[in-house]
């Protein structure tokens, strides 16, 4: 119970990441507010604006609550993080719609002028394509963990705070941009190679998963020579940050598929009542 406590207890505030993120909260809230003001009759959906605030929550939990404040300690920690930002807190940003609201609170001119342009440029039609957006996910991934450099961010705070985290993000970020929702994106991805990419992403989080679980050895010598005043030894603690990659990777994908399922299967079910009204208009002339 004592361990327990001191680990809730335990927050590392952190000014450059609070500052960014309740500026990012409170301008979309702001965003909002205008739009709805503006438009009464076609309000911002309240659904997109839970998903954004749940997404920022769980960002703000894991980077400045007692997740981040232990997460150059514990493995498990440090691994949870990365399952929140990559698989949980990113797609529920995207779902929230950022991009079409700085389109909808924007001026006319500013869409026509600087918004559609840069939506309809080549680096945007690149970066919203699902192959390399896919590469770039199970990349990030795969080559953080395998290499020296998570071993590094184990051993510098700033490595840790300032590339890995956000490199983690806008890899989740653009991945998860073209595949869920209703977003402003240059090219349509049909549902069937969404539901497919979503899939297939299991394969590189099972392989760090289980690779990681499976090891005799640590892994990161940052993770013994830390000084941990409770909890699991090192190689324990890399055994259960695995499981939960392995594991729980697996369950929060599923999630996600379902609900690209159900939106294959509503678009279906929209473009057949359509076919059939128009096909009752064609027999009654």
């Amino acid at each position: 119970m004592e361990t327990a406590r001191e680990f809730l207890a335990t927050w590392e505030f952190n000014l450059f990441l609070t500052t960014n993120l309740a500026l990012i909260t409170g301008w979309y809230l702001w965003a909002v507010h205008r739009v709805n003001r503006s438009h009464p009759t076609f309000r911002w959906s309240r659904l997109r604006t839970t998903s954004f605030l749940v997404g920022m929550a769980l960002l703000t939990i894991v980077w400045i609550g007692p997740i981040g404040a232990w997460d150059q300690v514990f493995f498990w920690a440090h691994m949870t993080q990365h399952i929140t930002i990559m698989m949980v807190a990113a797609p529920l940003i995207v779902l929230g719609g950022p991009i079409l609201l700085i389109y909808r609170v924007s001026s006319p001119e500013t869409r026509r002028k600087t918004i559609i342009p840069i939506l309809r440029s080549r680096a945007v039609w690149w970066l919203t394509n699902p192959y390399l957006t896919w590469l770039l996910f199970a990349g990030v991934l795969v080559g953080t963990h395998f290499s020296p450099f998570y071993n590094i961010t184990l051993q510098h705070d700033v490595t840790h705070v300032f590339i890995e985290q956000p490199l983690y993000l806008c890899a989740a970020l653009l991945y998860y941009f073209p595949l869920m929702g209703s977003n402003l994106t240059p090219r349509r991805i049909p549902a069937a190679l969404r539901v497919a990419s979503l899939a297939l992403m299991m394969i590189p989080e099972i392989i760090v998963g289980f690779v990681i679980y499976a090891s005799p050895v640590v892994l990161y010598s940052a993770y013994v020579e830390v000084e941990r005043p409770f909890g699991l030894d090192p190689l324990s603690d890399q055994q259960l940050a695995g499981g939960l990659m392995w594991a729980l990777g697996m369950v929060i994908d599923t999630i996600w598929i379902s609900l690209a399922v159900a939106e294959w299967f509503a678009r279906d079910e929209r473009r057949n009542r359509q076919v059939d009204r128009e096909t009752a208009e064609w027999l009654k002339g």
